[in-house]
């Protein structure tokens, strides 16, 4: 599916602070539906803390989110998901004793007669899911303890896209997992792509970033210091803005400088 011509989301003017430390320093950005962006920077660059801005865990001190045609200073974790923000954090926030179906549907169980859980409406929704997903889950009465990392991944979108996420938001996604479980996790990324969904990936990993983004926004002590173009980018121009080089000087060094890359 091609990107939305409109932002699904914009940041403008963002800034966030503790104490004398800026987390964030006048950050503005836009995220489309149907892309994979990717954000990159080394630790202490902010993307922490924007993204969790973004699904409501922090607040900043300036700036907006504007989704649609609606502006907010600050969204609580609650109207990040009403809005269709879901985050899918690195320890994925599931309850291991619980199976597969539960996890899907964790404080939102479908139930009848007023107060009981309707399991066979979570069994049959969470294979609607799944299956729409391409995720292959084994059964669906799994404790989720006992799935693969790239499983466990899977359980934790499939929830995100029960929550009406339409922009989900990944924190090191394949962090820890063998090539395997990482191949299995970068479909999956593909996939939401394709379905329409703004794809946002917080990742070390520059060669997956390479494989699946189409735009790379560099982070540097608290700032965008730029937002590439990735097939007209190279790795080790990535690397020279995140360790502070300008945009120039890292393009320069690669003898492959243009305006219309960034």
């Amino acid at each position: 599916m091609s990107q939305s011509i409109e932002p699904a989301i914009k940041i403008v003017h963002m800034s966030k602070s503790f104490g004398n430390i800026e987390a964030l320093r006048d950050v503005s950005l836009e995220i489309y539906s149907g892309e994979i962006l990717a954000i990159v920077g080394d630790n202490g660059a902010g993307k922490s803390t924007l993204i969790k801005i973004l699904a409501g865990a922090l607040t900043s001190d300036e700036g907006q989110i504007i989704i649609g045609d609606k502006s907010y200073n600050f969204l609580s974790p609650g109207r990040a998901i009403s809005l269709g923000i879901s985050t899918v954090y690195q320890d994925l926030a599931l309850v291991d004793c619980r199976d597969v179906a539960s996890n899907i549907f964790l404080g939102r169980e479908p139930v009848y007669a007023g107060f009981l859980v309707d399991r066979r409406k979570m069994q049959k929704e969470a294979a609607r899911i799944l299956e729409g997903l391409q995720i292959n889950i084994p059964s669906l009465s799994t404790q989720v303890g006992l799935l693969s990392g790239g499983q466990r991944q899977g359980v934790a979108v499939a929830r995100a896209v029960y929550q009406g996420g339409k922009v989900i938001i990944f924190d090191e996604p394949t962090a820890a997992m063998g090539l395997q479980e990482s191949a299995k996790v970068i479909k999956l990324l593909l996939k939401l792509r394709e379905e329409g969904m703004a794809v946002i990936v917080i990742s070390h990993n520059l060669n997956q970033v390479f494989e699946i983004s189409d735009r790379i926004c560099v982070m540097c002590h608290g700032q965008v210091v730029a937002i590439c173009k990735t097939k007209e980018s190279l790795p080790n121009q990535i690397v020279g803005l995140i360790m502070g080089a300008t945009v120039k000087e890292a393009y320069n060094a690669a003898g492959v400088y243009s305006d219309e890359a960034i």
